[in-house]
């Protein structure tokens, strides 16, 4: 699985084409010809749950030399464009100014202009990566239960901080009151610690 994480529009964008039906396209699709190899690249990239960009494409498809040659960049990005106004591929917005564009195929089923059905997904390959998806809406839920937690944590440990400050301020020190609110705020900064290492 990649180690991209995935924004919630790309998890969206991921889920619409996993449901679309077949899109009709006004290009050929033909097996051998750039724009077949790199809509099925693309799916390769976004059954790993990874949207790639134009370089990422290239290397994947035709090797290391071929992706620093920036005639054959400008190539692939031409039929990308191209790909884009025919609606097989969305080009997603860009993270930072400097990054290349990244893309999506706006469904795995295509009817191409001479009407070929063009699968690019088994149905085996949809079920993998709606899996993957759950697995990793599951996650996302999980680290929302550890800021819950790591939260009140915090708030345990500056109540118990508080407590023990405020019996040291005292004329008569109140032993248990200092004891009890020393451990529960040692424990809380360690417990504080191992949350956000686990995160």
């Amino acid at each position: 699985m990649s180690q991209y994480r995935l924004l919630p529009t790309e998890v969206q964008f991921l889920q619409e084409a996993m449901d679309s039906k077949i899109l009709d396209v006004n290009i050929r699709l033909r097996e051998g010809e750039y724009p077949y190899a790199l809509a099925k690249a693309i799916a390769a990239f976004e059954f790993e749950l990874c949207f790639p960009d134009v370089k990422g494409l290239v290397e994947k498809l035709y090797g290391v030399e071929r992706a620093n040659d920036i005639q054959f960049i400008r190539k692939i990005q031409t039929i990308l464009k191209k790909m884009e106004k025919s609606n097989i591929v969305r080009i997603l917005p860009k993270k930072r100014p400097w990054e290349l564009q990244r893309y999506a195929l706006l469904s795995f089923k295509f009817s191409d202009s001479d009407k070929n059905l063009i699968n690019l997904a088994t149905d085996e390959q949809l079920m993998q990566t709606k899996n993957l998806l759950r697995s990793l809406s599951d996650q996302t839920e999980a680290g929302k239960i550890n800021y819950i937690r790591l939260g009140l944590l915090v708030f345990i440990a500056t109540l118990s901080y508080s407590l023990l400050l405020w019996s040291l301020t005292q004329p008569l020190i109140n032993f248990l009151a200092f004891v009890v609110s020393l451990s529960a705020a040692t424990i809380c900064s360690l417990m504080v610690g191992k949350t956000i290492s686990r995160g």
